[in-house]
């Protein structure tokens, strides 16, 4: 039985995208073996397709020929960066020109994806939408690098959380994070990375508490430091890490190493 034929037999039931709807997806992390069923349908029916920076170009292969593709990338402290104000207008003028709008995004919309905010107004502007979930970056980020996100006898509970307001009157309380005593992953927190592991340690965590850095998540040019929370950001800066990363900061990380030899492991540092 080939792949063809298995989907075919699920075509019949996955959603039909109507003109003028537009539907805010998550492309997963990188891979497109994360993409979700709905999504690889969305892909196959839109229209016109209004795509993130962390969308792989393996994911938009998945298109079809004819859609016109227009790239919304965002990278912090980028003046050319595309305006938030500027991707919801976009979405709204293509959706009232009749056309099947797919908002791709990376990870899950609902998830430090802005997915809440463009749903409110294509809400408030009387577009119809539709939410397809993706599989977030932390959690497939982590099981790709082979770090389970909950072990028991490790953790009760997993704390999400964004670095790019690290230092700024906007910053999260990274002391009391430090005190929940439970993993944390960091989006957005590479650059900030300095500055978060500071905290994080004057608030209580060890220096030896092992972290991961995991660059370009699922893909083929996936990279993962493992290091201290003491050494990790001059480690990362010296190994030439860059953005997008996530930071994995708590004891599952030491689990990596443990599983090692029973699984296959992603490019390492």
């Amino acid at each position: 039985m080939s792949l063809e034929d298995a989907l075919g037999r699920l075509s019949a039931k996955l959603p039909a995208f109507e003109p003028g709807h537009v539907w805010l997806a998550g492309a997963g992390p990188g891979a497109a073996g994360c993409l979700t069923l709905d999504v690889i349908a969305a892909l196959s029916q839109a229209d016109a397709i209004v795509y993130d920076a962390l969308v792989d170009s393996s994911v938009l292969a998945a298109a079809r020929s004819d859609a016109k593709l227009h790239f919304a990338g965002k990278r912090g402290g980028d003046n050319r960066s595309a305006r938030q104000d500027d991707i919801t207008a976009l979405l709204i003028h293509l959706a009232r020109e009749r056309l099947r709008v797919l908002r791709l995004k990376g990870g899950d919309p609902y998830i430090f994806g802005r997915g809440g905010e463009e749903a409110l107004a294509l809400a408030q502007a009387s577009v119809p939408f539709r939410i397809l979930p993706g599989v977030t970056s932390a959690f497939a980020a982590l099981a790709n690098a082979g770090i389970p996100a909950t072990m028991r006898g490790f953790n009760k509970a997993i704390v999400l959380a964004t670095g790019h307001a690290a230092g700024t009157p906007d910053d999260l309380d990274w002391a009391t994070l430090a005190r929940t005593g439970q993993p944390i992953v960091v989006y957005m927190g590479l650059k900030n990375l300095p500055e978060i592991a500071a905290e994080l340690m004057a608030g209580g965590l060890s220096p030896s508490t092992p972290v991961a850095v995991i660059v370009a998540a699922t893909t083929p040019v996936e990279r993962v430091l493992v290091a201290t929370l003491a050494d990790v950001a001059e480690r990362a800066a010296a190994g030439g890490f860059v953005s997008p990363a996530l930071i994995v900061v708590g004891d599952i990380v030491s689990m990596r190493a443990e599983l090692a030899g029973a699984a296959v492991e992603a490019k390492s540092a």
